[in-house]
C-alpha cells in the first residue's frame, strides 16, 4: 500500500514566496517538492483563513501583548480582540458615570425595600391596635388621638410583652399573596384584564373590577381568619403556627375547625361589604396616586429645567414622587373609608368567639358578643349607642402610622441624597 504522501515532503517548505493572488476559495496551483508535474494533485496551498497565522519558513509566532506589524494590505489585526473588549469594559467601569449608575439602582432597591417594610411591619402594631379598638364596641375611650394610643400600646407591651403588638402579621403576608395569586389565576383563566391600558374604555374598566371583586370574594375567608389573629388577646391565645390563617380560612368556608356561636354571619351576608370596601379603596387610591405623581411631574418639570438638573435631584426625582404618590394614595384611602372598615370588621369577628384587650384599661380581656344582622343594622346600631364618633374607634393610631411612614421616607431620601453627592 503506497503513501499519500509525495517523497521529499517534510512539512515546512511545501509553500513557496510567490503566490496567486486570487480570490478566496479559488484552487491555487500546485507546488511540488519534486521535478515531475504528476505529484500536482497531493499538495495545494491552502487558502488563508479569516484569523489564522499562516507563518512562512523562518517567521515566529509575535510575543502574547506585542501587537503584529503593519502590512501593504492595511494595519494589523489585534492579537487578542476578546482581551482588549475586556480591558475597555473594566476601564468603564471604573468610570464616575458607572458608578453613580450602579448606586443609583442600589439605592432605588434600598428606598422600595425600606418603604415596604415601613408599610407592613413597621407599621403592623399600629393596625393591631387600631383593628382591636374598632371591634372593642365597649369601650368608653376613642384613642381618636396618637397620645391616648402610645399610652395604651405601652400598657399593652408591659403587661403581655412585645408579642403582644406583633401578633398575627404572618397572617396578613399570606393574604397578601393569596389575593396577588387569586388575581393572577383569575386573569390567566378568564379574559379579565389584570391591569387598564391608557386607552381605557368603561368595559374595560367594568371587567378590571370585576376581577378584583372575585379576588376579594376568594382571599375574604383568610381576611377573616388574620383578623382574628391580629385582634385576639396575647394573654388566653395559643401559639398558633403561621399556617394556621390558612386552616383557619379553609374551615370557615367548609364549615369545619373551631366550633363558632349562632351569631356567626355566613359568609354570604361578608361578600357585599368586603368587595364594596375593597374596590372603594382601590379605585380611591388609583385616582389618588394618579393625580400626586402627575402634580408632581409637573412641579418637577417647571421647578427643574431639563439643562440645569443636577445628577442628585434628576435621580430623586426618579425615585420618590412614585413613592410620595403610593403614601398619599393609602393615606387618603384609610381615612375615607376607616368608618367602613370598622363596619366590616364587626361584621367579621362577630360569632367567632374572640376575646380582645381591653383597650381602656389595657390589662384585662373582653369577649365580643355583637348581634349584628347585617351591614345596615350594625351602622345603625354603632351610630345610635356609640355616636358618630364610634365609627372612628382607634383613629390615633393611624396618624401615628402614617406619621411613622412619613418620617422613614424622609430619613432615606436624606441618606439617599448624602451617597449621591459623595459619589458625584
Amino acid at each position: 500500500m503506497h503513501p499519500r504522501r509525495p517523497d521529499g515532503f517534510d512539512g515546512l517548505g511545501y509553500r513557496g514566496s510567490a503566490r496567486d493572488e486570487r480570490g478566496f476559495g479559488v484552487a491555487f496551483p500546485a507546488r511540488s517538492f519534486s521535478s515531475g508535474p504528476e505529484l500536482g494533485h497531493w499538495v495545494t496551498t491552502p487558502p488563508d483563513i479569516p484569523g489564522s497565522r499562516n507563518l512562512h519558513w523562518g517567521e515566529k509566532s509575535p510575543p502574547y501583548g506585542v501587537p503584529a506589524p503593519s502590512t501593504p494590505e492595511g494595519p494589523a489585526e489585534e492579537p487578542f480582540p476578546a482581551a482588549a473588549a475586556a480591558a475597555a469594559a473594566a476601564a468603564a467601569a471604573c468610570r464616575p458615570e458607572h458608578g453613580l449608575e450602579q448606586l443609583s439602582r442600589f439605592a432605588g432597591f434600598g428606598i422600595g425595600l425600606a418603604s415596604l417594610f415601613t408599610e407592613n411591619v413597621l407599621a403592623h402594631p399600629c393596625i393591631v391596635l387600631r383593628r382591636q379598638c374598632q371591634v372593642n364596641y365597649h369601650a368608653r375611650h376613642y384613642h381618636l388621638t396618637p397620645f391616648t394610643v402610645i399610652n395604651i400600646m405601652y400598657s399593652f407591651n408591659k403587661t403581655q410583652g412585645p408579642r403582644a403588638l406583633w401578633k398575627g402579621m404572618g397572617s396578613t403576608f399570606i393574604v397578601q399573596g393569596v389575593t396577588l395569586g387569586a388575581e393572577g389565576i383569575i386573569s390567566e383563566f378568564t379574559p379579565l384584564p389584570r391591569e387598564v391600558s391608557h386607552k381605557w374604555n368603561p368595559k374595560q374598566i367594568g371587567e378590571h373590577l370585576l376581577l378584583k371583586s372575585l379576588t376579594y370574594i376568594v382571599a375574604m375567608p383568610f381576611y377573616s381568619a388574620s383578623l382574628i389573629e391580629t385582634v385576639q388577646s396575647e394573654i388566653i391565645r395559643d401559639n398558633t403556627g403561621i399556617l394556621e390563617c390558612v386552616k383557619e380560612g379553609i374551615g370557615r368556608v367548609i364549615g369545619l375547625g373551631v366550633p363558632h356561636s349562632k351569631r356567626l354571619l355566613p359568609l354570604l351576608s361578608l361578600i357585599f361589604p368586603t368587595v364594596l370596601h375593597g374596590v372603594l379603596h382601590y379605585i380611591i387610591s388609583s385616582i389618588i396616586q394618579k393625580i400626586v405623581l402627575l402634580i408632581l411631574k409637573r412641579k418637577t418639570y417647571h421647578g427643574h429645567p431639563a439643562e440645569s438638573t443636577s445628577p442628585v435631584q434628576s435621580m430623586l426625582d426618579a425615585y420618590f414622587p412614585e413613592l410620595i404618590a403610593n403614601f398619599a394614595a393609602s393615606l387618603c384611602s384609610d381615612v375615607i373609608l376607616y368608618p367602613l372598615e370598622t363596619v366590616l370588621h364587626r361584621l367579621h369577628i362577630q360569632g367567632t368567639r374572640t376575646i380582645i384587650d381591653n383597650t381602656d384599661l389595657g390589662y384585662e380581656v373582653l369577649p365580643i358578643n355583637t348581634q349584628y344582622e347585617g351591614m345596615r343594622d350594625c351602622i345603625n346600631t354603632i351610630k345610635q349607642e356609640e355616636g358618630m364618633l364610634g365609627f372612628y374607634k382607634g383613629f390615633g393610631a393611624v396618624i401615628i402610622q402614617y406619621t411613622l411612614h412619613a418620617a422613614v421616607l424622609q430619613i432615606t431620601k436624606i441618606i439617599y441624597s448624602t451617597l449621591l453627592q459623595n459619589s458625584v
